[in-house]
């Protein structure tokens, strides 16, 4: 699933691989947690989450070879060594199997979205 025509997140999650679903809705509770539901949406075919209409705080998605999870690039560069080793570019990690994603550290890189009020990943 690269780019999803999925309406709502809950629509986006039935379609996913069955393998990764699981980690996927974690990862979703964790962007609720920390954003809520009234931030929720699909943008560019993924979910999103707060920001503005062009640039959300927080994305993820399901692509052919990972799950991808995009932060802001100013919160990326506060975890840069946690994040070292893992394939991740300027705003993006990737991951290759359900079970390497982090979520420790995503809730940790969530909460810090939010508290420095990044807008754009």
């Amino acid at each position: 699933m690269v780019q999803s025509t999925a309406s709502t997140v809950d629509d986006w999650l039935r379609a996913v691989d069955l393998k990764r679903a699981p980690i996927l809705a974690r990862v979703r509770d964790l962007a609720l947690k920390h954003f809520g539901i009234e931030t929720e949406s699909m943008r560019y075919g993924m979910p999103a989450y707060a920001g503005d209409a062009a640039s959300p705080a927080f994305a993820f998605n399901s692509q052919k070879q990972y799950i991808s999870l995009y932060v802001s690039p100013r919160v990326h560069a506060i975890f840069a060594e946690a994040l070292s080793g893992l394939d991740a570019g300027k705003s993006c990690i990737r991951f290759r199997k359900p079970e390497q994603v982090d979520l420790d550290l995503l809730d940790r890189m969530l909460a810090h979205t939010v508290r420095l009020g990044a807008v754009s990943c």
